[in-house]
């Protein structure tokens, strides 16, 4: 009878052949569970404790009680394994090269009863200790261990047993540069606390565990509540701290070494992260998070210029399932930190904070510092503190958070179709497929829709009709077709002073009929006058008659002088006489005045003008001023010089050889007042002065503008522009083509930009027409031209949500928010720190520049979704009965 030694969990067992006897060699201190099939023995695994169960389990691919093989069959399905090629993220289970070899030694003998049996695997000699089980530094595959498959492992730990206590020491195939290899050693990290970084925790991992396993680790180690939201930093060697902030990525990408400090981090319950918060705020913040206020109703801290930034972030904040999104931690399983086309997840980071601190409800107002950093880094138009348009700053926000949130994380060519004669039906849902297929988002959930877009060639008609998405619409304004100018009217009469005239003018007019409409209120011929810009206290530009009227800007200070010729009638007598007397006794000079031989006025100027002509004048043998008679002079009132731009004489342009300066070079004169005369004869005060014409007090009434007017306008058949043109295909050349956009697709939350900043080559302007928007029950039906059944109706109602208001000019102004908060429904005027509740006929005015409207039927879902508890908002904010009230007009 063959006896065959078994050993399992510590313990030696022999089994007769033939019969059920049990011989135990040693103390026999564990039951063993033998099942017995068809005359063969298997085993079942025992374990001295739990833990060791746990430890020693195996996965699906563990053979369960199965038939003990033959050595030589043993033999042939190790070796096989081993020869298995390596795969990424399999586990391979490493064995003490001693006990392995002593079990070649037994198969190969094939005698079941040999005294080489290797007993119970054994890998006590490749543990620094029995109490951490780390493993000893160095060891060598081939030297101090062999690697075996999953299965192969399985198999010996069936036949033959675990040393009692001794964990598996299993390994992951983790994938290097052209290679793929056994992880012999895990990466041990440090876990600790941001508020307790001296009490660390040890815990070892597989360069292929994602950093998500760390973060799980760490959160069970320190009993974090699900609520809680952490995220992790790690210590640099230098002593600084780096964000982990994509957790999806393995220990090897994320670059992890072993000791290295990892540290968990708990957002703060007001939404802010201690790490943030300068330590000499803390104080500070224990007050805030003491406060309790209405979630949302937080104001956004002025940076200097950044009043754009805080209106658009009011707007969007108060976007209630955009806001729900990031509230309830959404963001984070969608954050594409691969995306080339978005900014690694950081700009949807940062605005994620801000919403979290902003409807804590333990805010008055937060300080966008971070988020300010994060938008100049990656968007350069941005930084510095230089003031920007609101919508601009809107319309980066929203690129950059959707493509942060993309989830597409690979996108694919999609080759864009032409209409091409099929139905509209087809085409769009075409269209919006492929758009879907390389963006997805909840930004496009949000707020995109898709256009119908009809190009008509000119030449040959062909019709080019496409779908295109947007994500806001930007509608014009009806622009009047006058213009109200301000200008100076200068007589020649020096006794009247200047007079202001405000002229209504053809906006693409010229020159002449700014002229003419002066003309009107002055009785002088346009004739006569001269048209000139006046800057710093100079003649900035002469405008000739044809010119256009839009090279003017509202800003220029324009002025026009009565112009006549004077007649020898006119030319100085009197005071004069003495001069003109001693004239006869006076040679020619040698050279001329620039201005005229044959006026008096300008020696009037005396010799101390170096006003000359640019060539020499005849040579006479005259005596030189030397040899004048003399005659008493009274004073001159002022003298003539040549100057530059800045008013001041550069001599270094002084040209000895025609005894003056270059008028190329210093084409401007200056009047020097001699002191005791200006006193005397010259009124600053008188000089400034001017009279404004009864024209100025007219004011040119605007009647207001329905917003359903602008959105028509939209949609109007237009002349692509110069600049602009269209590729024909069946032309093959561009074309001023005439385009025509619908709307086809409405989103949930639609944007609506009104163009107030009007921007040409010549001009600038700001439109401050009232446009008259709706707060509730916007109807879009009647401009949507998909196909509509009667239920479908419903889907184009909108309520108004949130506005983002400009006050003031173009080159400075203020930003401001109106927002409806979703949970009370009470409307709330922001002012960067401030807030304020509104009542609804505060809204409408003329600084509305960009309106959020929201679809009935998403605030009917929301609703729904809501917490039974809560009191449900009114699908159209509305104001509560009770409450003071700021006049923000």
């Amino acid at each position: 009878m063959a006896v065959a030694p078994w050993l399992y969990g510590g313990l030696c067992f022999r089994f007769r052949d033939q019969n059920p006897e049990v011989a135990v060699e040693g103390p026999f201190l564990l039951p063993a569970a033998v099942a017995v099939r068809g005359g063969q023995m298997a085993m079942a695994a025992v374990a001295a404790n739990p833990a060791d169960t746990a430890a020693t389990a195996v996965d699906h691919r563990k053979p369960q009680r199965e038939k003990v093989p033959g050595l030589e069959s043993q033999r042939r399905q190790i070796e096989n394994g081993r020869r298995r090629p390596l795969r990424v993220g399999e586990s391979w289970f490493l064995v003490g090269h001693h006990w392995y070899k002593q079990w070649e030694v037994y198969v190969r003998g094939g005698n079941q009863d040999s005294s080489t049996f290797p007993g119970c695997i054994n890998n006590a000699e490749l543990f620094e200790d029995q109490v951490n089980w780390r493993l000893k530094k160095g060891l060598v595959e081939g030297e101090d261990y062999v690697l075996l498959p999953a299965a192969a492992w399985h198999y010996l730990v069936n036949w033959y047993g675990l040393e009692h206590g001794q964990p598996p020491i299993e390994r992951k195939v983790v994938e290097l540069p052209s290679t793929h290899k056994v992880e012999v050693y895990s990466v041990e990290l440090l876990l600790v606390r941001h508020s307790d970084m001296d009490t660390p925790h040890t815990a070892q991992f597989s360069q292929t565990d994602s950093v998500d396993l760390v973060l799980h680790t760490a959160r069970e180690q320190f009993l974090v509540s699900p609520q809680e939201e952490t995220r992790l930093w790690i210590k640099n060697a230098e002593g600084s701290f780096e964000r982990l902030c994509n957790t999806r990525v393995t220990v090897l990408d994320a670059a992890l070494k072993t000791g290295q400090v990892v540290v968990m981090e708990t957002r703060n319950k007001d939404g802010t992260w201690p790490s943030a918060q300068p330590h000499d705020t803390r104080s500070t913040l224990e007050e805030e998070e003491d406060f309790q206020g209405q979630p949302g109703i937080c104001g956004l801290t002025n940076l200097g210029n950044t009043c754009f930034m805080n209106s658009a972030l009011q707007c969007l904040s108060n976007v209630p399932q955009l806001t729900e999104y990031f509230l309830k931690n959404r963001y984070l399983e969608e954050l594409n930190f691969c995306n080339p086309l978005g900014m690694k997840g950081e700009i949807a980071q940062a605005y994620a904070d801000l919403v979290k601190q902003a409807w804590s409800g333990h805010h008055r107002s937060i300080v966008p510092q971070v988020f300010k950093t994060k938008v100049g880094h990656f968007a350069s138009q941005f930084l510095g503190y230089q003031q920007h348009d609101s919508q601009e700053l809107l319309s980066f926000l929203l690129d950059g958070l959707h493509e942060d949130l993309n989830r597409i994380k690979k996108k694919e060519y999609v080759e864009l179709c032409d209409a091409a004669g099929r139905p509209d039906q087809e085409v769009a849902q075409e269209a919006w497929q492929n758009h879907k297929r390389r963006n997805d988002s909840v930004i496009v959930d949000t707020f995109h829709g898709l256009f119908k877009s009809t190009l008509v060639c000119p030449d040959c008609g062909n019709v080019s009709v496409t779908f295109d998405p947007f994500c806001y619409l930007s509608v014009p304004l009806p622009v009047s077709h006058k213009r109200v100018m301000e200008v100076f009217f200068v007589s020649m009469d020096p006794r009247r002073k200047p007079e202001q005239h405000r002229l209504v003018v053809p906006k693409k007019g010229k020159i002449s009929d700014l002229c003419v409409a002066l003309a009107k209120h002055t009785g002088i011929s346009p004739e006569r006058m001269m048209v000139a810009d006046v800057f710093s206290h100079r003649f900035y530009k002469i405008y000739q008659l044809e010119e256009s009227l839009s090279s003017i800007l509202d800003r220029d200070d324009i002025f026009i002088r009565y112009v006549t010729r004077p007649s020898s009638d006119d030319e100085d007598d009197g005071d004069e006489k003495a001069d003109l007397e001693d004239k006869d006794r006076l040679p020619k000079p040698g050279r001329v005045t620039a201005g005229s031989s044959q006026d008096p006025g300008l020696e009037q100027a005396g010799p101390s003008s170096r006003v000359v002509s640019r060539s020499r004048a005849p040579v006479d043998n005259s005596p030189g001023p030397s040899h004048w008679p003399q005659r008493a002079r009274r004073k001159h009132l002022f003298t003539l010089h040549t100057v530059n731009s800045n008013g001041t004489s550069d001599r270094s342009t002084f040209n000895e050889d025609t005894h003056g300066v270059s008028f190329s070079s210093q084409p401007y004169i200056a009047i020097d007042w001699e002191p005791e005369m200006k006193k005397r004869y010259y009124d600053e005060v008188e000089a400034e002065g001017y009279v404004k014409h009864d024209c100025v007090g007219y004011v040119l009434k605007k009647a207001p503008v329905q917003l359903q007017e602008c959105i028509e306008l939209f949609t109007t058949v237009e002349t692509l522009e110069k600049e602009n043109p269209w590729y024909c295909p069946t032309c093959k050349q561009h074309q001023l083509a005439t385009k025509k956009l619908d709307l086809w697709m409405l989103p949930e939350t639609l944007i609506i930009h009104l163009k107030r900043f009007s921007y040409t080559k010549f001009s600038r302007e700001k439109l401050d027409t009232l446009v008259e928007f709706p707060i509730r029950d916007l109807d879009f039906s009647e401009f949507v031209i998909k196909p509509q059944n009667d239920s479908s109706r419903e889907l184009y109602k909108y309520d108004l949500i949130a506005v983002s208001n400009h006050y003031g000019g173009l080159r400075d102004g203020h930003y401001t928010t109106f927002a409806c908060n979703k949970d009370s429904g009470q409307w709330h005027y922001f002012d960067d720190s401030s807030v304020s509740p509104v009542t609804e006929n505060q809204i409408e005015s003329k600084a509305a520049y960009v309106l959020f409207y929201q679809r009935q039927d998403v605030a009917r879902r929301l609703q729904t979704q809501a917490s039974s508890s809560k009191p449900p908002a009114s699908s159209a904010c509305g104001a509560p009965p009770k409450s003071e009230f700021v006049d923000v007009n």
